[in-house]
C-alpha cells in the first residue's frame, strides 16, 4: 500500500493470522455466525490489528470483495442458469436412460455414474443429486439391487466435478484468487476429477453396496413436480451437445493463447481476439445459456415467460455461494495488504513444505473443523496466494496448486458438513453408517485428488 509501511514483526503476523483463522472457525462451528458475517467480521478486525491504515481500510475491504465477485458471480450464475434448462427440460432422465440401454443392466451403477458426471459440470452438488437420484432409485428398484450400488457412483460423480472443475464457485474462486487459466484448470481439473471418480467413487461404491445392502428408500420415488417436464424431451445427444458447447468454446481459447505464446499465431489479428473474446469463459457461458434457452427451452414447447422463469429461479438458490465467495475474496485481500501473506511465504519456505502439500493440508485442516467445502477452500487459498506468487510457477503447476486445495476441501465430510446429512437423509442411512460410507468415500476423494495433482505439478 503506497506511503505504508508494515512494522509488525513476521512472529506478529502469524499469530495474527492464526486468531483471525481460529476466530472465523470459533463463530462459524461455537456461535452459528453466517459465514458471510464470519468473513467479513474477521477481515475488518484483522485490517485493524496489523496496522493498516484506518482510511483505508474499507478500501482494502471493497477491493478484495469486488475483485473475486467481478468474474466469480458471472460464472456462477450463468453456469446455475446453465444447469437449471438441463435440468428442467428431462435431460437427467433422457440420458441416464440411453446409458443405461447402452451400457446394460450389468454396468448400470457406471453408467449412471457416467451420467451424473456429464450433468456435474454444469449443475451444483445439491441440485444434481436431487435431479439424479429419483432415476438412480428406479433403475436399482428395478434390479433389485443395494441402492449404494447405484446411489454412492452418482453422488461421488456430482462430488468431483464440484469440487474440480469450474464453473463451480470453490475452484473458479481459488483459481482466481492464486491467478489459475480457467481453460487449463477445467482441462486438468478433469484430468483429475474422472480417475480419481472411478477409484474413489465407482469401485469404492460397488464394494459398499456389498458391505451394506440397504433396500431402495421410498423417497423421491414420485409424487408431483416441481416443474412439470416438457411433452417433448430432447434427445441425449443434444444434451450433450449443449454442456459441451462452452467447453468447446473454452479450450478454443486456451488453444488460440497457446499458439499465440509460441508465435504461430498473430495475436494481434482482430479474428483472434474475437475468437477468443467468443472462448473466454463470461461469454462462452452466455452463448451456452442462451443457445440452451431456445434448444431446451423454446424448442421443447416452453414459451418466453416460462424460459424466463425457469432462469430466474437458478439465482436466488446460488446468491449465498456468491456473497461468501465474495468474503472470502475480501480475507485474502486484507492477508496481501497488511503484510501477512507475506509472513506466511516465508514462513513456509522457512519450513521447506511446498506450496502444494501445505495447501492441501491447510484446506484438509479448515475442512475437518468448520465443515463448509467452501470457506476451507477459499481461506486456504488466501493463505497460500503469496507462496504461489512468489513461486514463478507455470500455468499447469498453478492449476494443479488450485486441484490440491480443492482436493483438501473435500476431505472427511461429517457431521459438522450439510451435504453429509443431505446424502444420509436422501438414501436413508443412519449416521454411522454415512460415516462409514459418505465420509470414507469424500475421504478417498480428497486423498486420491491431490495425489493426482501431485503428480500433474511435477509433470509440469
Amino acid at each position: 500500500m503506497e506511503g505504508w509501511t508494515q512494522t509488525l514483526g513476521t512472529p506478529a503476523l502469524l499469530g495474527i493470522a492464526a486468531g483471525a483463522v481460529g476466530l472465523i472457525l470459533l463463530l462459524i462451528m461455537q456461535f452459528r455466525v453466517h459465514a458471510f458475517v464470519a468473513l467479513i467480521l474477521v477481515s475488518l478486525i484483522t485490517a485493524l490489528l496489523t496496522g493498516l491504515p484506518t482510511g483505508e481500510v474499507l478500501n482494502v475491504l471493497n477491493d478484495g470483495f469486488g475483485k473475486t465477485l467481478g468474474s466469480v458471480a458471472l460464472l456462477v450464475g450463468l453456469g446455475a442458469m446453465l444447469g437449471r434448462l438441463v435440468e428442467t427440460s428431462g435431460g437427467a432422465k433422457v440420458l441416464a436412460d440411453s446409458l443405461v440401454s447402452r451400457f446394460g443392466e450389468s454396468r448400470a451403477p457406471l453408467a449412471l455414474g457416467i451420467a451424473s458426471l456429464i450433468f456435474g459440470f454444469p449443475i451444483f452438488f445439491d441440485a444434481g443429486l436431487i435431479v439424479m437420484l429419483p432415476v438412480v432409485f428406479a433403475v436399482a428398484r428395478r434390479l433389485n439391487e443395494p441402492v449404494l450400488r447405484y446411489g454412492l457412483p452418482a453422488a461421488g460423480a456430482f462430488s468431483v466435478m464440484h469440487v474440480f472443475v469450474p464453473p463451480h464457485p470453490g475452484p473458479v474462486a481459488a483459481g482466481e484468487l492464486l491467478g489459475a487459466n480457467t481453460g487449463t484448470l477445467i482441462g486438468l481439473g478433469l484430468l483429475v476429477a474422472l480417475p480419481t471418480w472411478y477409484l474413489s467413487s465407482y469401485l469404492f461404491g460397488l464394494w459398499a453396496g456389498r458391505r451394506f445392502p440397504l433396500p431402495v428408500p421410498d423417497l423421491l420415488s414420485g409424487g408431483p413436480q416441481e416443474i412439470e417436464l416438457p411433452a417433448k424431451l430432447p434427445s441425449a445427444g443434444t444434451v450433450i451437445l449443449m454442456l459441451l458447447l462452452p467447453l468447446i468454446l473454452i479450450f478454443g481459447n486456451t488453444g488460440l493463447d497457446l499458439l499465440t505464446k509460441a508465435g504461430s499465431v498473430n495475436g494481434d489479428a482482430e479474428w483472434v481476439k474475437f475468437v477468443r473474446l467468443l472462448g473466454s469463459t463470461p461469454v462462452a457461458l452466455l452463448i451456452s445459456v442462451l443457445a440452451a434457452s431456445v434448444v431446451l427451452g423454446l424448442q421443447r414447447g416452453r414459451d418466453k415467460v416460462t424460459v424466463e422463469k425457469l432462469l430466474d429461479s437458478a439465482l436466488p438458490g446460488i446468491a449465498s455461494v456468491i456473497l461468501i465467495t465474495g468474503a472470502g475474496g475480501m480475507f485474502g485481500g486484507v492477508l496481501r495488504a497488511s503484510g501477512i501473506g507475506d509472513a506466511i511465504e516465508s514462513s513456509l519456505s522457512g519450513l521447506g513444505i511446498p506450496v502444494i502439500l501445505a495447501a492441501f493440508l491447510v484446506a484438509g485442516i479448515l475442512r475437518v473443523a468448520q465443515g463448509s467445502a467452501t470457506v476451507a477452500l477459499l481461506t486456504a487459498a488466501a493463505l497460500i496466494q503469496p507462496s504461489v506468487a512468489a513461486g514463478g510457477f507455470n500455468a499447469g503447476q498453478t492449476a494443479a496448486i488450485v486441484l490440491a486445495t480443492a482436493a483438501g476441501s473435500v476431505i472427511a465430510s461429517h457431521v459438522n458438513d450439510s451435504g453429509f446429512w443431505l446424502v444420509g437423509r436422501l438414501m436413508n442411512m443412519d449416521v454411522p453408517t454415512t460415516l462409514r460410507t459418505w465420509t470414507v468415500m469424500e475421504t478417498l476423494i480428497g486423498v486420491i485428488g491431490f495425489l493426482f495433482a501431485a503428480l500433474l505439478f511435477l509433470l509440469f
